[in-house]
């Protein structure tokens, strides 16, 4: 005869298969005859905003039921609005993604206070790519390369909203680095700040390496000083010194690496804590078939947008560690972030 305490366990075991097969079944069928919403935390033009409409064209076709999606762009508090929304405004099933600067997720880190969000509750779904990240001025300035800029009495930078990542890339120039720099607050976001280059309103900026115009490479109309991303891609000058090898303290490269790291995150995706796991797995799972759908490939190509990706659990793995940073590098990230 069976024990009763086995039967019991078994039958309890068979009910939870039965439970997760179902819902993993319900997750398939849900975005059927569904439309998915994409929130972009930042400006229309910019690089996120490109990102978010890349994976608006190919992300359907990977999802069963091939949802329609629309992209809708929320800037507000250097994109921390639109990442609250999937919390507080948004369905908590699953058809809304929001994309955002990832400079907020060191920033909850370093000024909780100010970002009331711990990133360790949200569900990532995925990284298109790493945002590698360079810092140039017009030709104009007769500032050449880094020396020049160190020699510089002062350049001027644009700046949005703290959090943005273009903010802390300055920061970091002037507080890690000694660079002079001015900064002219006001712009809506980093298209905004490469329109102002452009009129000579200020000197350059750090940004995107696929965001800057290839008109501005290929008639050298800006010179790239220093690269902030260790990774090189087509175009960029090997000879363009890397910030990180121009630090010889251990513990400033543990914070550059700290204040560095939501680059290397990237082109985020993530869904409110409140999404079931079952279509948290969904989603990952088109994503990563999307990223790597020839398609989609060939599309980020002719659109210079490049394809780095990491998966949604990688990334999870990745917030948690710096929300492991020590107390003594958190405070010393926060006063070279200016916060």
């Amino acid at each position: 005869m069976v024990d009763r305490r086995r039967l019991l366990a078994m039958l309890a075991l068979a009910a939870a298969a039965h439970s997760t097969a179902n819902g993993a079944e319900d997750a398939k069928s849900f975005y059927s005859g569904k439309t998915l919403k994409i929130i972009v935390g930042l400006p229309a033009g910019g690089g996120a905003d490109a990102y978010a409409r890349l994976v608006q064209r190919h992300l359907s076709r990977h999802l069963p039921g091939a949802p329609a999606i629309v992209v809708q762009n929320m800037p507000g508090a250097g994109s921390l609005r639109s990442v609250t929304f999937t919390e507080t405004g948004a369905p908590e099933d699953g058809t809304v993604l929001a994309t955002f600067s990832a400079g907020l997720i060191t920033e909850a880190v370093t000024a909780p206070e100010r970002v009331r969000v711990d990133f360790r509750n949200f569900a990532f779904i995925g990284t298109v790519s790493e945002d590698i990240r360079v810092c140039y001025v017009r030709r104009e300035t007769g500032v050449r390369n880094w020396r020049d800029l160190l020699a510089r009495d002062q350049v001027i930078f644009g700046a949005s909203a703290p959090g943005a990542a273009g903010t802390a890339d300055v920061a970091m120039l002037r507080n890690l680095f000694g660079v002079k720099i001015k900064q002219v607050q006001g712009y809506a976001g980093s298209a905004a700040k490469r329109l102002a280059v452009e009129k000579g309103e200020i000197d350059g900026e750090c940004g995107g390496w696929t965001s800057v115009p290839d008109d501005w490479l290929r008639e050298r109309k800006i010179n790239v000083l220093v690269r902030l991303s260790s990774t090189l891609v087509d175009g960029l000058d090997a000879t363009v010194p890397f910030a990180g090898d121009l630090l010889n303290d251990a513990r400033d490269r543990k914070v550059y690496d700290f204040l560095l790291a939501p680059a290397k995150l990237g082109r985020l995706f993530l869904v409110s804590s409140r999404v079931p796991a079952e279509r948290v797995g969904v989603l990952r799972a088109a994503f990563d078939a999307m990223v790597a759908d020839r398609a989609f490939l060939d599309e980020a190509a002719r659109f210079r947008l490049l394809v780095t990706p990491l998966a949604g659990s990688q990334i999870a793995r990745e917030v948690s560690d710096l929300y492991a940073m020590p107390a003594d590098l958190v405070t010393r990230a926060r006063l070279i972030a200016g916060e």
